[in-house]
């Protein structure tokens, strides 16, 4: 098996992303974009500022308008480099960032492609549309449609831009050229060529919906643990991870032994069915891909955060003397929703407090199920307070994302399944709709929002990145007002992404979820799902090496293949009864192990391989004996006399390390032959095809056979 690290991603948006080698099929693991890049480019400028696009800049004289690519960066960089402004960004339609080195790999020799997440296969219709591409791709039910729907929405959202910049002039666009990317500020050009410049190749101009639609139909969709089985060979079924609606861990299972794959887990979600790790036990090697506790920092109170995090305990569960197994379960069940939902309460607070101030409130947070709790928590938090204050959802697929969120209990936690089972919705937005406090409209423009604006509102619209999409427009209009809350996630670099609308006078929060596995968690999981094999980050660190522990351990890192010993040196065959009783066991002259020659037909079906009986033709020919071993010559040449053949017999110098030293009888009785005698074959060379027969029938007296 070989395992090779593509990208360790970062986080909740951007998984890690892998290659696996097994019984000779290539396996990629994830798919995911790099929406977190789109900081270096311009969002679509404001109303104000479009209206002045032809005035001279005094920072760029020599360009025509903010739109003439030819010389975009034309300011040159001072030796010091002065603070970023927004004229540092790129001004052009921007392109997408893949995963680093995938576009490397030869997609013609990719067999199998499983997706973990939504936003595991945002970067997929890459690949589908690159002709040669042909593998199977497995996805579960709900995070299919959740990402095609992301997808969808990711392409609406470009348009608008598209249709500012207009059609591309050529395949490679003009900031991309090496002249214009060498006066990029330092933190741009890192984020543009990567910090050892190698990511460039990364960067690809959006699919289309045609690709994205062309894309889904080659998606093979699972539903919760349904068993599938692949080329007869790999049985692989997908598992709730518990990060999202329909993310998953996936277990593969074949010839030589069982894979788990964990990508980011959570083990109690307020919206999401719990991780099922107990389904991960009895696989012997683990792969661990949960990266989110790199992102796991301290927060510090300041302007962009006010989270502090709580720690868990686990030390008086260490000093009892309980079962290892027992104590592992204790540490895993330790509930990390109440911490969550104080977040979720705090953000509620605080935008509260701005809708009392007469601002409004604006949320481009892209994880589906904060946005659902939110809703819920917000809504519930105006009805205390007496407010009556509007929710939109903005989004050009957030009525159909709203209505698949009602539909699918398979993939939801029990406190959901059970609302499901007494008749109530699964989430508050169907009774928030239903009584006009929540309005769902699919673009900014739309002439019933404009019927319907008020201020102040709460406002969910993409994209997070502040990029793209209606949250661009909204952000525009308010960051002005001191009043007002932009509502972020901590994987965004905030100075970068809210440098095109400074001066900032709007409150802004960063917030942290919970992305993954916490690490003190990890070591109690590992103990419970005891595997032979672990392949573990290099950057965690976690696993103490003076520790012995009863697996082992190899640390992968990006770009590094590991080439992980087989468990199994021998693959399984199961025979047919009808087949069994045809055994003629023959004992061989030399040693005492017995064989039998069987006839069938090789049958491969869920990862094992049977012989069963084929159709076989009635036949009254004999077959001929399969010899192996090198005959004894000195009782072959008793063989040949006693057949009347005589010779002399030459053998091989003892000790002798040369291949082409071989033993020989020379035959000179009844006429001329030549039998060699090789360390792994026997040759014949005689006069007449009557005496090499005689021989032959000679040599078959003196070797096993069957």
């Amino acid at each position: 098996m070989k395992f090779t690290c593509l990208s360790k991603g970062g986080g909740y948006h951007f998984p890690p992303c892998h290659i696996l080698d097994i019984c000779g099929f290539r396996i990629l693991l994830d798919c995911p974009l790099d929406l977190s890049a789109h900081t270096i480019f311009s969002p679509i400028p404001s109303a104000s500022k479009a209206s002045s696009v032809d005035k001279p800049n005094p920072k760029c004289s020599n360009r025509s308008g903010p739109l003439d690519l030819e010389e975009p960066l034309v300011r040159k960089r001072q030796k010091v480099e002065r603070p970023l402004d927004a004229d540092d960004l790129i001004y052009a339609e921007p392109w997408y960032k893949t995963v680093r080195n995938l576009h490397l790999w030869n997609t013609s020799f990719i067999d199998v492609v499983l997706i973990s997440s939504p936003m595991g296969m945002l970067g997929l219709p890459f690949l589908t549309r690159i002709k040669g591409f042909s593998a199977k791709i497995y996805v579960t039910e709900a995070a299919a449609r959740l990402g095609q729907l992301m997808m969808e929405d990711l392409v609406s959202m470009h348009m608008e831009i598209r249709q500012l910049f207009g059609p591309e002039e050529s395949c490679i666009p003009q900031w991309m050229k090496w002249e214009e990317l060498k006066l990029l500020p330092s933190s741009l050009r890192d984020v543009a060529l990567g910090k050892d410049g190698g990511e460039l190749g990364s960067w690809m101009p959006l699919y289309s919906a045609a690709d994205v639609k062309d894309c889904m139909q080659k998606a093979q969709r699972l539903k919760y643990a349904e068993e599938t089985c692949y080329n007869s060979t790999l049985i692989i079924k997908a598992f709730s991870s518990g990060l999202e609606i329909g993310a998953c861990n996936w277990t593969i299972n074949g010839p030589k032994g069982g894979i788990a794959f964990i990508s980011s887990s959570i083990f109690g979600s307020a919206h999401a069915m719990d991780f099922d790790y107990i389904a991960l036990q009895g696989n012997d090697t683990v792969i661990y891909s949960d990266f989110s506790s790199l992102d796991a920092t301290e927060d510090i109170e300041n302007d962009h955060s006010n989270f502090v995090p709580t720690t868990h305990d686990f030390s008086s569960l260490r000093n009892e003397e309980n079962d290892e197994q027992e104590l592992a379960k204790s540490v895993l069940h330790v509930d990390d929703n109440m911490e969550e939902n104080q977040k979720l309460a705090f953000l509620s607070s605080h935008v509260i407090d701005s809708v009392k101030a007469g601002g409004s409130v604006l949320i481009p947070v892209g994880r589906l199920g904060i946005v659902l709790q939110l809703l819920e928590q917000i809504s519930a938090s105006l009805d205390v307070s007496d407010l009556k204050v509007p929710i939109y959802i903005i989004s050009s697929v957030g009525e159909e994302l709203l209505a698949f969120t009602n539909i699918i209990p398979e993939w939801l936690c029990k406190q959901r399944q059970e609302k499901l089972f007494s008749g109530q919705p699964l989430f508050g937005h169907v009774e928030l709709i239903n009584e006009g406090k929540l309005h769902v409209f699919p673009a900014i423009h739309s002439p019933k929002l404009l019927m319907n604006w008020q201020e102040p509102c709460i406002v969910f619209s993409p994209h997070w990145s502040l990029r793209l999409g209606p949250a661009v427009h909204f952000l525009q209009r308010w960051c002005g007002d001191q009043n007002s809350l932009l509502i972020l996630e901590n994987e965004l670099d905030v100075e970068l992404a809210l440098l095109p609308f400074k001066p900032m006078a709007m409150k802004v929060l960063q917030c942290s979820f919970l992305s993954g596995i916490r690490l003190q968690k990890v070591q109690p999981l590992l103990n419970i799902l005891q595997p032979k094999v672990l392949l573990f980050p290099k950057d965690l660190k976690l696993i103490n090496s003076s520790k012995s522990t009863a697996f082992s351990i190899f640390q992968y890192c990006p770009d590094e293949t590991l080439c992980i010993p087989s468990l199994k040196d021998k693959s399984e065959l199961e025979i047919a009864t009808d087949l069994a009783f045809h055994f003629d066991w023959r004992k061989l002259k030399q040693g005492t192990i017995s064989m039998t020659r069987l006839k069938g037909e090789l049958f491969r079906e869920h990862g094992k391989q049977r012989l069963i009986p084929g159709y076989v033709q009635e036949s009254s020919e004999i077959r001929q004996l399969v010899h192996w071993g090198s005959p004894d010559l000195d009782r072959l040449m008793t063989v040949l006399s006693g057949r009347g053949i005589k010779g002399t017999l030459r053998k091989a110098s003892r000790g002798s390390e040369s291949e082409n030293d071989t033993s020989a009888v020379l035959v000179n009785d009844p006429s001329q032959a030549l039998i060699e005698v090789k360390e792994t074959s026997t040759v014949i060379t005689a006069t007449s095809e009557n005496l090499a027969s005689i021989i032959f029938e000679a040599i078959g007296s003196v070797l096993d056979g069957i």
